[in-house]
């Protein structure tokens, strides 16, 4: 009679493991952005903003602005985006981490919800919701995405 010997798990199994609970701990993603899955939400395109809707786009930085710490902390900064419109961008960075370094001429891609102000709109909600109620959204700079 043979005796079988218990299997083994994987060093790269282990591994693996490890990497996704820290990906789950840190809130920023490293993967490129070509691999990521994001869950099923009805977003619009920059050139159909509606009111309260959730929109996706991309933009130019055109200006930093200080960061608003009154209650909730955000990052705020200007885009413009291809047609030439200006976004006001509000990164709630006690959610999410903060775009380092950031500078005017980066590129940014982003995932929130639009509502209209005076000077155009505001997209905030680039995070992901700790409740779950809400879909989430998310920047991208450089290669990294930060919900």
């Amino acid at each position: 009679m043979t005796r079988r010997s218990k299997p083994r798990v994987p060093y790269a199994t282990v591994i693996a493991l490890i990497v996704v609970v820290v990906y789950y701990l840190t809130g920023t993603d490293s993967r490129p952005l070509s691999s990521m899955q994001e869950p099923a939400v009805a977003v619009l395109p920059a050139d159909r903003f509606i009111d309260g809707a959730m929109v996706e786009s991309s933009g130019v930085v055109d200006r930093i602005l200080e960061d608003d710490n009154d209650g909730r902390r955000h990052q705020r900064f200007i885009l413009r985006l291809a047609d030439g419109r200006t976004l006001l961008i509000a990164h709630n960075i006690d959610l999410a981490a903060r775009i380092e370094p950031l500078q005017p001429g980066d590129i940014v891609g982003f995932r929130g919800q639009f509502e209209t102000n005076p000077r155009g709109g505001v997209v905030h909600w680039t995070h992901h919701d700790p409740r779950g109620e809400h879909p989430g959204g998310w920047l991208e700079h450089e290669g990294k995405r930060y919900r």
